[in-house]
C-alpha cells in the first residue's frame, strides 16, 4: 500500500512501505520533476515544513533531502525565504579517463566547445616539468570555451608537445573532443592522467569568459594525461564553474 499523500501540485508522495528511505525518495522525486521540466530554475518550492506537513512526516527526512538537494545545486535557500529551483550541478567522475565532451555526453547532456586561442610557445618551467620537456621546448597551446546546452562552464587551457601533435594549426578543433583527435589523428593511445584539483575564485577574465561573477568559486584542475607508452602528452589547466560542477573520486582501504 502507497501512503501518497501529495504535497500541493508537485504531487510528492511517499510510499511508507518500501525500502528506500524517506529523504531518498523525496530526493528522486524533485529530480525527476526538474528533469521533466515540471519544475524550472528560479520557481519558488515549499518549504521544509511545507513538505513535512502535506507528506505527514518528520522534518528530519525532508531536511535530509534538502541537504542533499542543494548540494546538488538543485535547491537554492537562503534565510528568511523560501526554497528555489536551481541548475544541478554536474559530478565529474575521475575515476574514468575521460574528456569533458565525453563524460557530458555519457550524462545525457550536449557539450559543445569553441577555441579561444591556439598558439606555439615555448614550454614555461611548470609545463616543461609536466611533459619530461625542457625549458622553452615548442609546445602549442590550446585554450577552449567549453559549454553545457549552451552556457559557458569551462575554460581548458591544454599544453601539447609539438613534436607529438605536427601542424595541429590545420586540424578543425572546433566542437571537437580533444581525446578523439589524439586517438584518431594522431594515433595516442590514452592509458592514465593524475589530476590535481583545487578552489580558486574567477578572476576578472574568468567572469567575462564564462558569464560569472568576478571572485566567484572555480574549481581548478591541474591534469597530465599518459599515452600507453607511460609518455606525458597533454598538460591541462581547467577552471570550471563550481556552481555547476563537483568532482566524484573514489577512495579505498
Amino acid at each position: 500500500m502507497v501512503d501518497a499523500r501529495p504535497s500541493q501540485s508537485l504531487r510528492l508522495t511517499i510510499d511508507s512501505n518500501s525500502f528506500t528511505p524517506y529523504y531518498q525518495q523525496i530526493t528522486d522525486q524533485v529530480r525527476a520533476l526538474v528533469k521533466s521540466g515540471k519544475l524550472s530554475e528560479g520557481d519558488v518550492f515549499l518549504s521544509e515544513g511545507e513538505v513535512a506537513s502535506h507528506l505527514g512526516i518528520s522534518k528530519m527526512p525532508v531536511r535530509q533531502a534538502f541537504s542533499t538537494l542543494r548540494s546538488e545545486g538543485l535547491l537554492v535557500i537562503k534565510r528568511g525565504k523560501k526554497p528555489v529551483i536551481g541548475t544541478e550541478k554536474v559530478s565529474w567522475d575521475f575515476r574514468q579517463l575521460r574528456g569533458f565532451s565525453e563524460e557530458m555526453r555519457r550524462r545525457g547532456l550536449k557539450p559543445s566547445s569553441k577555441v579561444l586561442k591556439l598558439e606555439r610557445v615555448g614550454a614555461e618551467s611548470e609545463v616543461a616539468e609536466a611533459l619530461r620537456l625542457k625549458k622553452a621546448d615548442p609546445v602549442y597551446r590550446l585554450q577552449r570555451l567549453y559549454y553545457v546546452s549552451g552556457e559557458p562552464v569551462a575554460v581548458v587551457t591544454s599544453h601539447l608537445p609539438a613534436a607529438l601533435f605536427p601542424n595541429l594549426e590545420q586540424q578543425q578543433l572546433d566542437g571537437k573532443s580533444l581525446y578523439e583527435v589524439f586517438e584518431k589523428i594522431y594515433k595516442k593511445r590514452l592509458k592514465w592522467a593524475e589530476e590535481e584539483i583545487s578552489a580558486v575564485v574567477a578572476t576578472k577574465e574568468d567572469a567575462a569568459t564564462m558569464k560569472t561573477t568576478r571572485g566567484a568559486a572555480l574549481l581548478s584542475i591541474r591534469e597530465t594525461t599518459y599515452d600507453t607508452r607511460q609518455i606525458p602528452i597533454e598538460f591541462s589547466i581547467s577552471r570550471l564553474r563550481a556552481d555547476r560542477y563537483t568532482a566524484t573520486l573514489r577512495s579505498v582501504r
